[in-house]
C-alpha cells in the first residue's frame, strides 16, 4: 500500500445523506480540467504513457461504443498517471469525407441547391462553416463521461499540421514508387458519386433473381448463371475450368454474345469452380473485381457499360436506362430469344451498400490513386511477429496476420469535394508533377489540380504520430511516439489498424506506432443483439447518464469488457452499477461518522483485531489481483475484483464485524477506525480509474486532500496474514450456515431466536459478540430448549426455535418438497436408464436430464437436512 506522504488537512465528515450525480459530476470534470491535471508536460522526466484517442467523426454524437472503449482508455491512462507516469490520452476528430460532405449536401438540398451550384471552393468553405457550428459534439459529451484527455492538445485531421503531414507522406510515397495511378475495379456509390473503402460497404442479404442463360448456338453453347443480368452486355468471354471435360472443345474458340452483334472467347481459368453451377462464368472485367483478375490473365478487353450514376452507356435499346431497370429489360429480351433457361427469384444473396446512404454499391472500373501495400503490409506483420508490437488478445493475431499477408494495393482517392485534395498536377503536355507542403505547385497555362481527395482512412492512418507535431521532430513525438496502447474494436483491425501499422513503421524508421493493440468486442443489448435503429434497440448514454450517473454507465461497461469479445448491456444493469455507487457512497458516510482516519501511522499488526488485520491482507491482495488484471487488459475481471471486494468484504463483512467495536469505543476502536480509513483510501483509488466522480468526492472527504486524480496509486504492501484470513472464513461459515438455515424455516432476517453458541477451543470465542448481532441471536435463557443443533467450522450453534415456527406446518411443507423432489429424481432416473432414449436424444437434452438429477438430488439432501434439524413434533 501507498504511503501518505501528503499533511493531510482535517477530513470532513459532512456528506449528504444521499448521492446526486448530477450535482457532483460537471463541476468535479471543470476542476479537473482547469487545474490541469490531464495536460502532459514533454519535459517532464517521468516516463511517458500515451494513447491517441480514435478520432471520432465530426459528424458524430456519443453512442455506446464510444462509451465504452473510452472509459476503458480512461481507466488506463487515469491508473498510469497516478502510478507516476507523464500520461497522455490525446483527443480529436477525423473529417470523415463523405459522411460529413453527405450532411451538407442534404442542407444545401433542403435549400434547393446541389454543390455544383456553389463551386467547389464556396462548398469547401460551407462544409467548414457547418464543422464550426455543427462537428465536434462528441467532445462535449466526451466531458459527460468524464473523458481524461489533454484538450489542449486537440487535433483535427484537416488541421494546418495535420494537413501538412498528409502532403508529406504522400510525396514520399510517390517518389519512392509506393503511390500510383492506374484503372483498377472499385467499390462505387452511385448516389455519393465516389470511389468508396471496404470499410465502408455494408454487406447484406437481399432478394433478387438468378436467371441462367445460353451462350452460344447448338454444340457450341454453354450456361452461365448470374444477378446481374444487365452487366451480360459488358461481357468479354466465358471462362471455365481447365480440367473441365465438358467445355474442353471450346476453350478458345469464339460464341455469339446474345442481344448483342460481338462474339467472345471461351477461356480456361483456374479461378472457375467446376462444381459450382454449370461451371461456366461470363466475364464482366469492368464491373467485377474478379472478372477484372481473369480478364487481366487473358488479355481480355474491359468494356465499361455503365456512367458514375448506374445508367447503362451502351447497346441501343438499353441505352439510358437506370441499371435495375435494365436488369428487367435485359431478361426480358432474353426471354423472348429463349435464351433463358432457368429462372429463381427470389434469391437471397449478399450484396454491398454504402455504409452512408444505403445505395447498392456497383464494381466499376476507374481511374484512381493505389498505395502499393507488398512492402508495407510485410513489414506492418514482422512487428507483430518479431515483438515489437503486441496483439491483446493473442488469438486475435491470426486475423491480423490473415488480412496483413493478404493485402491488395489499396485505392485511396475519392471523388468528393471535402477532404484532403490529392496533391498531384497535370501539365498541358501530359507532365505530372506530386508537390510536397513546401513545394511550389506549378503554375501557368494548362496546369491543373487532381480533382480528387483523399480517402479518410489516408489521414487517419497518421494519427499516431501526426498528432504529435511529425514531420517536424518536436519535444512531443520525442517523448510520447510509440505510443504504449491502441485501444480499439477488432471490427477495424483490417483497415484502420492496418493502414497506421504500415504507415508509422515507413514514417518513423521502423518504429511501430504503439506498443500493444488491445482489441474490445462490440456494444450489443441485454440479450446479446446487434443494436441497430431498424432492431429499435439503440440507447444514447447520455440518457443513462441523466438518469444514473456517468459512474454507473462507466462501470456497467467496464464489468462486461472481457478482451475481444462482444459486451451485452441493458439497463437493469446500469441501475445495479447505480446501486453499487450508492453503496459505496452510504458505507464511506458511516464510516466517517463512525471514526474512519487516515491521520497517523497504521498500527502494527499485533495492536489489530483479526478482523482488522483479515481485511488489511485481503487488501493487498486484491491490489495484487487488480494490478494483475491491469497488465492483461482484463477490465471485467478487475472490476469484479473490486465490487466484490468493496460490497462483500468491506461493507457486507467488515464494517458489519467492527460495529461493535465502534460502539463499544476505546482503544480497539481507535485501531479499527484507522484500519478503516487505509481501507478505504486505497479501495477509492483502486476504484477511481473506472468509476472517477464519486471516489473522487469520497477520498477527497475522507482524506483531505487535493484529488486522486494525481494522488499515487496504491502498492501492494506484502502484508498478509493468512491465519486471520482463515479465522475470518470460519467466522462467515458460521453466519453464512445459521442465516442458510434461518431462511430455510421462514424466520424473517430481523427476528431474533434464543441460541446458544459453544465456540470453545476455537478462534471465533473472540468473534461471539458480532456473531450474535450479524444473526439476531439472543443469549440462552432459563428456559432454552435447543430444538436444532448446528456443527459448522468447528464451533456448534444451538438454537431454540419454540414459538417462533409451527413446526407442523413446517414439517408439512418440506415434507411435500422432499416427494416433489424424490419424484423428479425417479423420472430423471428412468429416461436416463432407458437405453433406446439414450440412443436417440441429442447429447444436449441428454445433458439438460443430468442436470434435473443432480438439482434433484441436491434438494433432497437439502430438505432432508432442514427436517432433520427441525424440533420434535
Amino acid at each position: 500500500m501507498t504511503e501518505n506522504t501528503q499533511t493531510p488537512s482535517s477530513p470532513n465528515s459532512e456528506l449528504p445523506t444521499q448521492y446526486a450525480p448530477a450535482e457532483v459530476e460537471g463541476k468535479l470534470y471543470e476542476r479537473w480540467v482547469e487545474r490541469g491535471y490531464f495536460t502532459a508536460d514533454p519535459a517532464s522526466e517521468k516516463p511517458s504513457y500515451t494513447i491517441v484517442i480514435p478520432p471520432p467523426n465530426v459528424t458524430g454524437s456519443l453512442h455506446l461504443g464510444h462509451a465504452f472503449q473510452h472509459t476503458l482508455m480512461d481507466a488506463l491512462t487515469r491508473r498510469k498517471r497516478m502510478q507516476g507516469y507523464e500520461s497522455l490520452w490525446l483527443p480529436g476528430m477525423d473529417h470523415a469525407g463523405i459522411a460529413t460532405q453527405n450532411k451538407v449536401e442534404q442542407q444545401l438540398a433542403e435549400e434547393g441547391k446541389s454543390r455544383h451550384d456553389l463551386g467547389r471552393e464556396a462548398f469547401v468553405e460551407r462544409v467548414w462553416q457547418w464543422k464550426e457550428e455543427y462537428g465536434g459534439k462528441i467532445l462535449g459529451q466526451m466531458r459527460r463521461l468524464g473523458d481524461g484527455v489533454d484538450w489542449s492538445r486537440e487535433r483535427f485531421t484537416m488541421d494546418e499540421g495535420l494537413s501538412k503531414a498528409v502532403q508529406t507522406i504522400f510525396k514520399r510515397l510517390y517518389d519512392d514508387g509506393l503511390i500510383y495511378r492506374a484503372e483498377r475495379i472499385i467499390n462505387w456509390c452511385p448516389r455519393c458519386l465516389t470511389a468508396i473503402s471496404d470499410i465502408e460497404v455494408e454487406y447484406q442479404e437481399d432478394a433478387g433473381e438468378l436467371v441462367s442463360i445460353r451462350y452460344g448456338e447448338g454444340e457450341d453453347s454453354l450456361v452461365v448463371a448470374t444477378t446481374r443480368a444487365e452487366t451480360m452486355l459488358g461481357d468479354t468471354a466465358v471462362a471455365v475450368h481447365p480440367d473441365d471435360e465438358r467445355y474442353k472443345h471450346l476453350v478458345g474458340k469464339q460464341i455469339k454474345l446474345p442481344l448483342t452483334d460481338r462474339t467472345i472467347p471461351v477461356v480456361a481459368d483456374t479461378h472457375v469452380d467446376p462444381e459450382f453451377g454449370t461451371g461456366a462464368v461470363k466475364v464482366t472485367p469492368a464491373h467485377d473485381p474478379n472478372d477484372f483478375a481473369i480478364g487481366q490473365r487473358h488479355g481480355l478487353p474491359s468494356m465499361t457499360i455503365m456512367d458514375e450514376h448506374g445508367v447503362i452507356t451502351v447497346h441501343g435499346p438499353f441505352l439510358g436506362q437506370d441499371r435495375y431497370e435494365a436488369r428487367s429489360a435485359v431478361v426480358g429480351a432474353l426471354r423472348q430469344q429463349g435464351r433463358i433457361v432457368a429462372e429463381k427469384r427470389p434469391y437471397l444473396h449478399s450484396v454491398g451498400h454504402c455504409s452512408r446512404c444505403s445505395t447498392t454499391v456497383e464494381p466499376r472500373l476507374s481511374l484512381q490513386w493505389w498505395v502499393k501495400v507488398e512492402t508495407l503490409a510485410k513489414e506492418a506483420g514482422d512487428a507483430v511477429r518479431d515483438g515489437r508490437v503486441a496483439i491483446h488478445p493473442e488469438d486475435m493475431s491470426k486475423r491480423y496476420f490473415d488480412w496483413v499477408d493478404n493485402l491488395n494495393d489499396w485505392c485511396i482517392s475519392r471523388q468528393l469535394w471535402w477532404g484532403h485534395r490529392i496533391p498531384v498536377w497535370y501539365g498541358p503536355d501530359g507532365e505530372v508533377v506530386c508537390v510536397g507542403p513546401d513545394d511550389e505547385a506549378p503554375t501557368g497555362e494548362g496546369w491543373t489540380q487532381d480533382t480528387d481527395v483523399l480517402d479518410t482512412w489516408f489521414s487517419s492512418g497518421l494519427w499516431p504520430f501526426s498528432t504529435l507535431g511529425w514531420p517536424q521532430q518536436t519535444p512531443d513525438l520525442e517523448k510520447f511516439y510509440s505510443t504504449d496502447v491502441l485501444v480499439t474494436g477488432h471490427d477495424i483491425i483490417f483497415f484502420w489498424v492496418a493502414r497506421m501499422m504500415m504507415f508509422g513503421l515507413y514514417a518513423m524508421d521502423g518504429k511501430p506506432p504503439f506498443k500493444t493493440i488491445a482489441l474490445t468486442g462490440l456494444v450489443r443489448d441485454e440479450r446479446g443483439k446487434k443494436m441497430s435503429k431498424s432492431f429499435g434497440n439503440v440507447v444514447d448514454p447520455l440518457d443513462w447518464m441523466d438518469k444514473y450517473g456517468s459512474d454507473a454507465v462507466r462501470f456497467t461497461l467496464a464489468k462486461g469488457a472481457n478482451p475481444g469479445t462482444d459486451v451485452p448491456i441493458g439497463e437493469d444493469w446500469v441501475q445495479a452499477s447505480r446501486n453499487f455507487a450508492n453503496k459505496i457512497w452510504n458505507a464511506t458516510r458511516f464510516a466517517l461518522m463512525n471514526g474512519a482516519t487516515i491521520e497517523g501511522e497504521l498500527p502494527a499488526p499485533e495492536q489489530m483485531s483479526a478482523t482488522d488485520r483479515w481485511i488489511l491482507s485481503r487488501l493487498n491482495k486484491t491490489v495484487a489481483q487488480v494490478d494483475a488484471y491491469y497488465e492483461d487488459f482484463q477490465f471485467a475481471k478487475l472490476s469484479e475484483a473490486l465490487y466484490h471486494f468493496a460490497w462483500d468484504e468491506v461493507f457486507d463483512w467488515y464494517v458489519e464485524l467492527s460495529k461493535t467495536t465502534f460502539f463499544a469505543g476505546g482503544e480497539p476502536a481507535k485501531v479499527s477506525g484507522r484500519v478503516l480509513g487505509e481501507v478505504l483510501d486505497v479501495m477509492l483509488r483502486l476504484l477511481h480509474p473506472v468509476v472517477p466522480f464519486v471516489t473522487e468526492t469520497l477520498w477527497t472527504t475522507l482524506t483531505g486532500r487535493e484529488s486522486l486524480v494525481v494522488a499515487e496509486w496504491p502498492n501492494d504492501s506484502g502484508f498478509r496474514d493468512e491465519a486471520a484470513e482463515a479465522e475470518i472464513e470460519n467466522l462467515q461459515a458460521v453466519v453464512t450456515e445459521v442465516r442458510r438455515f434461518r431462511a430455510d424455516q421462514g424466520l424473517q432476517p430481523g427476528q431474533k431466536v434464543p441460541a446458544r453458541l459453544d465456540l470453545a477451543g476455537t478462534a471465533l470465542a473472540a468473534h461471539e459478540a458480532a456473531i450474535r448481532q450479524l444473526l439476531r441471536l439472543q443469549p440462552e435463557g432459563e428456559d432454552f430448549s435447543a430444538t436444532a443443533t448446528l456443527p459448522v467450522a468447528g464451533a456448534t450453534v444451538a438454537l431454540d426455535l419454540s414459538g417462533t415456527i409451527d413446526v407442523a406446518a413446517e414439517r408439512k411443507r418440506l415434507s411435500k418438497d422432499l416427494t416433489a423432489a424424490e419424484k423428479e429424481k425417479q423420472q430423471a432416473e428412468a429416461k436416463l436408464g432407458n437405453e433406446a432414449f439414450l440412443a436417440k436424444a441429442p447429447d444436449n437434452v441428454v445433458d439438460k436430464i443430468k442436470g434435473r438429477l443432480a438439482k434433484a438430488e441436491a434438494d433432497i439432501a437439502r430438505i432432508t437436512a432442514q427436517l432433520d434439524a427441525l424440533p420434535a413434533a
